[in-house]
Formats: C-alpha cells, sequence, structure tokens
C-alpha cells in the first residue's frame, strides 16, 4: 500500500521546477469545461424560459383563458398595471397580481 504514495511522489515535478503558463491554462481547463456546460444547459434554458413568460405576461389581454400558479383558471375581464381581474364563473371575480399567471389555457 506504502508503494502506491511513493510512487505518487515519484510522479511530482523535482522541488524548484518552473511551472509554464499552459501547465497553469491546462490545470483550469475543467473548470473553464464545467462553467461552458452548466451555462449551455442550465442558465441559458432558464434564461430564455423567464423571457417567454415575462412575454406572455405582457401579452395579456382581455378574453384570455388563463392558468394561475394556483390552479385556478378564469377568463381575463380587465388588465391593470399590475393587477389582472379573472372571471372563475358567472359574477364572480378575483383580482390577482399579474406575476401568478402561470399560463394562457385558450384564446376567445
Amino acid at each position: 500500500m506504502f508503494s502506491l504514495i511513493d510512487n505518487a511522489y515519484a510522479m511530482a515535478p523535482p522541488p524548484g521546477a518552473e511551472v509554464g503558463p499552459v501547465d497553469t491554462l491546462m490545470s483550469f481547463a475543467p473548470l473553464i469545461l464545467l462553467m461552458v456546460i452548466f451555462y449551455f444547459f442550465i442558465i441559458r434554458p432558464q434564461n430564455q424560459k423567464q423571457q417567454e413568460q415575462k412575454e406572455m405576461i405582457d401579452a395579456l389581454s382581455e378574453g384570455v383563458r388563463i392558468q394561475t400558479t394556483g390552479g385556478l383558471i378564469g377568463t381575463v375581464v380587465k388588465v391593470k398595471e399590475d393587477e389582472v381581474t379573472l372571471e372563475v364563473a358567472n359574477d364572480v371575480r378575483v383580482k390577482i397580481n399579474r406575476n401568478y399567471v402561470h399560463s394562457i389555457v385558450t384564446k376567445s
């Protein structure tokens, strides 16, 4: 078992040897590659989804049937700056914050 440790020390550069810029860059290459992978598979799709959600909320208009994040489904009756009035049944209206709109169910 101790022979493995001796071999590991034997593979290290001799003390006082200079480490060049290429060696330093190659030691950071896996970290840089990992950051690029995270960007393309996690950060970028999340930003695109947030942008689509913002565009959908900005495009809300009267007569659109929507679903809220709480699962409530209703027809948009009135749209204000930060507030949406939904009609969930005959003569039953609910006011919600615009940010709680989850998706558009149908457009009428």
